[in-house]
């Protein structure tokens, strides 16, 4: 028999999984609703929390509460999927799961070009091959040499790829009794990194500058500006000849220099 649970009391989540996870299934099709959406609701600030993290780094035009959702549907997944007899922590478990739905649903979104996704999936297959080989993570050098790449432009191909490896720091450095387990990237000093005020006026300009403008037109500007994309490579992201995406470019900039000249009193100039 499933345990009630009355308002405000406190849940025995370990006795909770069990009953969800007994064999054979004890539980009618509503008692089972209730133990997960138990259990969704007690794991609900994993997905929150993971999604405020991925939505920080994103530009603008995605919505938090559509990650969130995503991330909702991940969590049942896992729910699903959990094996209670592999002594694994569910946190430990469901976080990849949830950061991949949400993933998923931005390749859906189609925000990330076809350029960059490559990019990263070259990267990871000769990560994953060298990590296999090495029985270790490799070095840059390693990994450039397995690439045919100088160590300059693993470094550049790192960066492009950054925007689809977005839980590649969310490794566990060690767990806590919470679900807030601490990471890598909570206690790394990233000492080549700039001043973080200068990463805010930077977004803040480029929000300010690709306002008004349609998707590839925004796209454009970042890939060329921001990520240092060549013109060529920039019509290959966006199915553009290289001529139209220049020409598009030089559209931009004149409409762009009208707009901030109207805007300059804005700016005390």
């Amino acid at each position: 028999m499933a345990t009630t649970i009355a308002p405000g009391a406190e849940i025995d989540i370990a006795r909770v999984w069990q009953q969800y996870k007994a064999v054979p299934d004890p539980l009618s099709e509503h008692e089972r609703r209730q133990m997960r959406n138990l259990l969704v609701e007690r794991f609900l600030p994993l997905v929150k929390y993971n999604g405020e993290r991925i939505w920080a780094r994103l530009p603008e035009g995605v919505e938090l509460d559509d990650l969130i959702s995503a991330g909702v549907f991940g969590l049942m997944d896992a729910i699903e999927a959990f094996d209670l007899s592999r002594g694994v922590k569910f946190e430990t478990y469901c976080v990849p799961r949830i950061r991949g739905a949400m993933l998923d649903e931005l390749r859906t979104m189609d925000w990330v070009p076809r350029l960059v996704r490559s990019k990263a999936s070259k990267l990871g297959e000769a990560n994953k091959t060298l990590e296999a080989k090495l029985g270790r993570h490799p070095t840059e050098l390693e990994l450039a040499e397995q690439m045919q790449l100088t160590v300059k432009e693993l470094e550049k191909m790192i960066l492009d790829a950054n925007a689809v490896h977005l839980i590649s720091l969310n490794k566990k450095w060690y767990e806590t009794d919470s679900y807030k387990d601490v990471r890598e990237i909570d206690i790394l000093e990233d000492k080549k990194s700039e001043d973080p005020t200068r990463r805010v006026y930077q977004n803040d300009l480029m929000r300010l500058v690709t306002k008004g403008l349609n998707r590839n037109e925004r796209l454009i500007i970042i890939l060329y500006y921001y990520e240092e994309l060549t013109m060529k490579e920039i019509g290959t992201t966006l199915d553009l000849s290289e001529s139209r995406v220049s020409q598009m470019h030089s559209s931009i900039v004149q409409r762009l220099k009208k707009q901030l000249t109207r805007r300059r009193p804005e700016f005390g100039t």
